[in-house]
């Protein structure tokens, strides 16, 4: 065995180790993963973090994502209707799993996501009226209690009471540091194609690739993949594969551009974005939410409203447009400004706001933004409110898009596939694995030409696993074609090699006949890479992952495996 370790072979072995290593497989991993949290939600306060591994959630076993999804969604109350008087006015609402209103010692009110005047006095809840903050909150509780929660973690158990929802995201223990794609995960896989009577350049893209990032990282999704792309005519695009998101879904949040304009007549007195809009209220139940619902016929509609702050140069402009408008009085003698703010996305009406007098001329930065739901049931508008004003938000945060997009492509893979795919593929290697150590050992009818070419095969697999894992490269179906094609020509240049070395057992020239070995295994390695740099920008880039693979896998073949293996055959006795 001794007479095997060469310099070569130890190099080899050296480099299997950093593949493993780089890989980090962990068969064992089992259960449900913390993969993103709210650092300032109460589960985190709570000790819930990222990386730990949740079994139970209230003593139900967690088996599959879905099961997280459903036991979360379970924590959501039902819509009620409430009606809250103040010193000021009364409006009726509907509310989940929080009031929205925030109290002092007073009962007076600081902040209200439902439009509530602050420095306003709560008389009533539902007629319902309090003597001090004490019986405010023992009322509270009683219309929306606090539930318990109970985590079975990795860490141990976590357990504590609230009213919020649990606010984190979960995916499967990993069980390596391999990176799968679309194909074996499930998703959505779309290609966009700006649209512009302009040359586009590099800039442009760069441009476009970080607004995009920042509005579906706003809209809180967790698993993006985006990046650049051009094909051989020169035509750019951005490429974007995202975990768990539907096609409506991709084709509201991407292909619009997402330019938000607010007008008073014809002026624009503020744009979406951070240069108008420093602030958006999201997530905060004290500036944000869905409030009053109606029902006409058989339709439910349901309103949004939430905060933003405009920077002084967007309120002036405001005042500027306000200055010059008439006072009109309503019925119950309120008076509001001649003209409403009309708020536009993308050139559509989403809704228009009355002006209260007070605005006249005055340079004010806190802004309310409203919008409507509909739906067939109450829950159903509520949902739809709900998800429009996520959009809105997310646009008002991140602006526009520089470029109308246009999806050129777009595939969905769902997750049942996507593992029925990775388990195919699994077992199509293993039996060409076998079907090549078939086939060689028919040819030569040695163990001991046999067991250092499929050692070989081995070698080559995990360096290029070990590869795309240290790279965070995408393992889809068509880097996976690109292993196999790989290995295969490592197939082909160790039966060259091994037919060279016996040919020149037999006339004794063996030496001669390896480094013939070798100048046609390089002439082959240099044509193959030749022929897949095409490759990298055909198709937009969609089969970059096959040459990528190929021309990995047959350089560390060339460099690595092919000398390893040429040193092991040398030390062979092939009589």
């Amino acid at each position: 065995m001794k007479k095997f370790l060469t310099v070569r072979v130890w190099v080899l072995l050296i480099a299997i180790l950093l593949g493993v290593i780089a890989i980090a497989p962990n068969p064992y991993a089992a259960g449900i993963e913390i993969a993103s949290i709210d650092g300032a939600s109460d589960a985190a306060q709570n000790g819930l973090a990222v990386g730990q591994i949740l079994y139970e959630i209230n003593e139900q076993e967690l088996t599959s994502l879905q099961d997280v999804a459903d036991i979360l969604e379970s924590f959501v109350y039902d819509s009620q209707e409430i009606t809250i008087e103040t010193s000021e006015e009364e409006i009726t609402i509907y509310v989940t799993n929080d009031l929205g209103i925030l109290l002092d010692e007073n009962l007076t009110i600081i902040d209200s996501d439902h439009g509530l005047a602050q420095d306003a006095t709560l008389l009533s809840i539902n007629e319902e009226t309090f003597e001090d903050l004490e019986e405010f909150e023992t009322f509270y509780d009683e219309i929306i209690p606090k539930q318990t929660y109970k985590f079975e973690t990795s860490d141990g158990l976590i357990a504590y009471i609230s009213r919020e929802v649990p606010d984190f995201t979960v995916d499967q223990a990993k069980k390596s540091n391999l990176v799968f794609g679309l194909d074996f995960t499930g998703g959505t896989r779309v290609l966009l194609q700006p649209v512009s009577d302009d040359e586009i350049t590099d800039d442009d893209i760069d441009t476009l690739i970080e607004v995009l990032s920042n509005r579906l990282n706003v809209y809180g999704l967790s698993d993006i993949k985006i990046r650049s792309a051009e094909d051989w005519e020169g035509n750019k695009y951005v490429l974007v594969e995202l975990a768990g998101v539907t096609e409506d879904e991709v084709q509201d949040l991407i292909s619009q551009q997402g330019k938000f304009e607010a007008k008073i007549g014809e002026t624009v007195v503020y744009e979406g974005g951070e240069e108008d809009i420093p602030y958006v209220c999201r997530n905060d139940g004290s500036c944000s939410g869905v409030q009053t619902c109606d029902i006409s016929g058989s339709l439910w509609s349901c309103s949004f409203q939430f905060t933003i702050t405009l920077s002084q140069e967007a309120a002036e402009r405001m005042a500027d447009a306000t200055a010059d408008l008439e006072i009109i009085y309503a019925e119950n003698g309120q008076g509001y400004l001649s003209e409403t703010i009309d708020f536009y996305l993308d050139g559509e009406l989403v809704d228009s706001l009355q002006i209260a007098e007070s605005l006249k001329g005055q340079a004010t930065t806190t802004i309310a933004i409203s919008g409507p739901g509909y739906g067939e049931t109450q829950n159903a508008a509520i949902e739809d409110a709900s998800a429009n004003m996520n959009t809105l938000q997310t646009i008002l945060i991140t602006g526009s898009l520089p470029f109308d997009l246009e999806i050129a492509k777009l595939d969905t893979v769902s997750p049942v596939l996507g593992a029925s795919f990775i388990n195919n593929v699994l077992l199509v290697g293993i039996l060409s694995l076998l079907a090549v150590a078939a086939v060689i050992y028919i040819r030569y009818r040695k163990f001991k030409v046999l067991i250092p070419m499929v050692f070989t095969l081995f070698s080559e697999l995990i360096l290029i696993l070990g590869f795309a894992a240290f790279i965070g490269w995408n393992l889809d179906m068509a880097a996976m074609a690109g292993i196999l094609a790989a290995i295969g020509t490592g197939v082909d240049d160790q039966i060259v090699i091994i037919d060279e070395a016996v040919r020149g057992e037999k006339y004794s020239n063996w030496k001669q006949r390896l480094k013939r070995a070798f100048f046609i295994i390089f002439v082959a390695y240099a044509t193959t890479v030749a022929a897949m740099l095409p490759l990298w920008n055909a198709g937009a880039g969609l089969i970059r992952g096959f040459a990528l693979t190929t021309i990995v896998g047959v350089t560390i073949g060339v460099f690595l495996t092919r000398p390893a293996f040429a040193a092991i055959v040398e030390k062979i006795d092939f009589d």
